[in-house]
């Protein structure tokens, strides 16, 4: 089994800044695609910024202020979050692909999420 876990939300201002970290643990043998989404309230789950092999990609809405990067050998992956606005407030979830053995397919796995407040 695969664990993946959020950690670094909370309250900020307007402007402010946030690092969030996801990290995973368990069953790995690889890890693939790593993905921030969030969720803000009545709204639909959308996918916030992708980090793969071939690079990274960005939500038009944050691009520019959210920075997305991994650390292979910790297994985490991160979103350093800048200029925050109070429309970035949403429940930040992590997703990842991640096979267990190198004869297994990747699986897609969730974290629990971790809120973050962009409020004055």
């Amino acid at each position: 089994q695969v664990q993946l876990v959020e950690s670094g939300g909370g309250l900020v201002q307007p402007g402010g800044s946030l690092r969030l970290s996801c990290a995973a643990s368990g069953s790995i043998f690889s890890i693939d695609d790593m993905h921030w989404y969030r969720q803000a309230p009545g709204k639909e789950r959308d996918l916030v910024a992708t980090i793969s092999r071939g690079g990274t990609t960005y939500a038009d809405s944050v691009k520019g202020r959210f920075t997305i990067s991994r650390d292979n050998a910790k297994n985490t992956v991160y979103l350093q979050m800048n200029s925050l606005k109070p429309e970035d407030t949403a429940v930040y979830y992590c997703n990842a692909d991640v096979s267990s053995t190198p004869y297994t397919p990747y699986y897609e796995y969730w974290g629990q999420g971790t809120q973050v407040t962009v409020s004055s």
